[in-house]
């Protein structure tokens, strides 16, 4: 039995360079799985096929592709609906928007963590860090993606943790950042509200521009969604250290007692394929997402054995398991990810570190924490604790 994948994926366009790493995860897998020969249903061996277009990074060609095949946020928000209305279930391993699971669709399953989990440890880390009040200023773009992040980053700040340990939210800007206006404007705010920590959250460029426009400013962290990806120390150069961000993935070169996931290789092995194979030195996480996805559904269609899409997505609802992605499970109802936990990093010396806030607690480590940045700004922000401390006595 031949079970064929069908999907859009952006070869060319806006999208290009992390397309082209998925479709290389992805072939491996396919490779890998029918090598294997596990899958079966109903007793007959199964092998995948791959049907895999380019949508130019253009959702309107992305949504062309998927009404053909039934009958990243910005293109699963197309392919979504139109897989609602042919009735087939929706894999998705690129649109982490909390919208996606907002409206009732039963057939859609999720693989990475949700927008509004992303700036979960940006909070973590700042409740942590202690000599300073945590007023934290939000910059946000008007997509949905970007308000969901905004949106988390708001409660996880509201919870009792945080709160108790000062995190306050004292700035929230809201649209295009325009680098010839927006600093104007947004700047003498900061130091208004005498900020010692900014979350950016849009796309890619509007992460950037943020970046630049106060990355040279006293503000000791800094944190945006694009630090995440790989060429973010490229693109911004010296202004890219000590800036922190969420990763849904990071990739682990050498084993380094890294754990056995429950299916399929480990971070490192993938690592070697998508090198030996693709000629990929250090994949992104698109592509370790779109294979765990393929081992995702290896498992359900197992598990099921059925290619009926409602038995498949009952299938999904059931799993309890690990990839090299990392934990997965879903909500039986919205298909929303739960089990998948966000990573922290931080940029240092041109490479992505993982970070864990708990590891900052003390005091005497603030200086190591977003390196220069906060040597630069820790004298000032000192000053600024003990001005407030003698005029609430």
């Amino acid at each position: 039995m031949k079970i064929t994948i069908g999907l859009s994926l952006s070869l060319s366009g806006e999208y290009a360079a992390m397309g082209r790493e998925a479709e290389t995860a992805l072939r491996i897998f396919v490779a890998d799985a029918n090598a294997s020969a596990a899958l079966r249903i109903g007793g007959e061996r199964c092998e995948f096929a791959l049907e895999c277009h380019d949508d130019a990074s253009a959702p309107s060609r992305c949504a062309d592709i998927y009404r053909s095949l039934c009958s990243g946020s910005r293109l699963a928000r197309v392919a979504a609906p139109i897989a609602d209305q042919h009735r087939r279930l929706f894999i998705n391993h690129g649109g982490a928007d909390d919208e996606l699971y907002a409206h009732e669709r039963p057939l859609i399953v999720g693989i990475l963590s949700p927008a509004s989990d992303y700036m979960r440890g940006f909070v973590d880390l700042l409740s942590h860090l202690k000599l300073w009040r945590k007023r934290v200023a939000i910059v946000a773009s008007k997509s949905g993606f970007a308000r969901a992040v905004a949106s988390g980053l708001e409660r996880a700040a509201a919870e009792r943790f945080a709160h108790r340990h000062g995190v306050r939210i004292r700035v929230k800007w809201n649209g295009v950042f325009d680098s010839e206006i927006a600093p104007a404007q947004l700047l003498p705010a900061l130091v208004r509200n005498r900020i010692d920590a900014l979350a950016s959250a849009g796309s890619y460029d509007h992460d950037l521009r943020v970046i630049r426009a106060v990355g040279a400013s006293n503000i000791p962290v800094l944190g945006c969604v694009a630090a995440g990806v790989r060429r973010f120390a490229s693109d911004l150069g010296e202004l890219s250290e000590g800036v922190v961000g969420p990763s849904q993935w990071e990739s682990s070169p050498q084993d380094l007692s890294e754990p056995a996931p429950a299916l399929g290789p480990t971070s490192a092995q993938f690592v070697r394929r998508m090198r030996d194979t693709g000629g990929i030195e250090s994949p992104d996480y698109p592509a370790a997402q779109i294979y765990a996805a393929g081992l995702l559904t290896a498992a359900a269609l197992s598990s099921a054995a059925s290619l009926d899409e409602r038995e498949l997505r009952a299938a999904f609802s059931d799993l309890r398991t690990s990839t090299m992605f990392g934990d997965f499970s879903i909500d039986r109802v919205s298909g929303r990810q739960l089990g998948h936990k966000m990573l922290l990093v931080q940029w240092q010396r041109g490479r992505k570190v993982i970070i864990h806030p708990e590891e900052h607690s003390d005091p005497g480590l603030h200086d190591s924490l977003p390196g220069w940045r906060l040597l630069r700004a820790g004298a000032a922000m000192l000053r600024l604790s003990r001005r407030d401390d003698s005029s609430e006595k």
